[in-house]
């Protein structure tokens, strides 16, 4: 963050941005998985109680989330996920790689976080053959994966392990057409395979959007309630997340 923010993160030149050649810089600016990294590190050193449910009621539209104590409050990035099951599809898929997951277990409640910067979702996913006529992007396909894992697809289980769960999808900037489509659980349930096996879906709404400085505005807001050590990180994921909003620079003609 502090590399970027003194402006030694450097650029990528014009043909590795263009794709014609694989550039040898293991980080860059324009990582999706750098601005993850930063963002995650920071708001797992801070409080929980004060950042969490106003985040993602924040997302949401809605207040779905209490403030609370969380118990066995975790963050956890690029988490593989198994595999969709093939009895619950006519295609079969690889593992799904989620880019954040918050957890707590008080009520066990999973969220998926999907970060995107620059690069729109991808509107096919890899090992998608095209059966069927369900959706086939990202975001969807992270909330039939997110539903199946916290137990919403009615199957034979030993124990009755359902969690709540809830999806956020983290830009630049709001007004992704899909999450409107999801938020909506009758055209939810027509993009669903086999959806007659979820007998009922979490509680609503549970598919959200933020931008960058949504975060930035829901800690300031909360700002009195952080310690001194914890004001100095929010300045700084502030002053970073400013810089990740800012408009693309043009790129060099000729």
């Amino acid at each position: 963050m502090l590399t970027e923010l003194g402006s030694k993160g450097g650029d990528v030149c014009r043909q590795a941005r263009e794709g014609e050649i694989r550039c040898p810089l293991i980080v860059r600016p324009t990582s999706e998985d750098v601005i993850t990294g930063e963002l995650f590190g920071v708001l797992e050193a801070l409080n929980p109680r004060w950042w969490v449910s106003d985040l993602l009621n924040e997302a949401l539209g809605a207040t779905r989330f209490r403030r609370q104590l969380y118990r066995r409050f975790q963050v956890k990035l690029w988490q593989k996920q198994p595999k969709f099951p093939g009895h619950l599809a006519p295609w079969s898929e690889g593992a799904t790689e989620v880019d954040a997951i918050l957890s707590w277990e008080n009520p066990p409640t999973t969220v998926y976080v999907e970060m995107k910067y620059h690069s729109p979702l991808a509107s096919k996913v890899s090992n998608y053959n095209g059966s069927g006529d369900y959706p086939a992007d990202q975001l969807h396909r992270n909330i039939r994966v997110g539903l199946w894992r916290c137990g919403w697809y009615d199957e034979e289980r030993l124990f009755d392990d359902r969690r709540d769960f809830a999806l956020v999808l983290l830009a630049r900037k709001r007004g992704e057409k899909r999450v409107t489509r999801y938020r909506d659980p009758a055209r939810l349930r027509q993009d669903l395979p086999q959806s007659e096996r979820i007998l009922e879906l979490p509680q609503l709404p549970f598919v959200g959007e933020l931008q960058y400085s949504d975060v930035s505005k829901v800690l300031e807001r909360n700002r009195a309630r952080f310690g001194r050590a914890e004001k100095v990180l929010i300045d700084r994921l502030a002053a970073y997340l400013a810089l990740k909003s800012a408009p693309r620079p043009p790129r060099a003609s000729g």
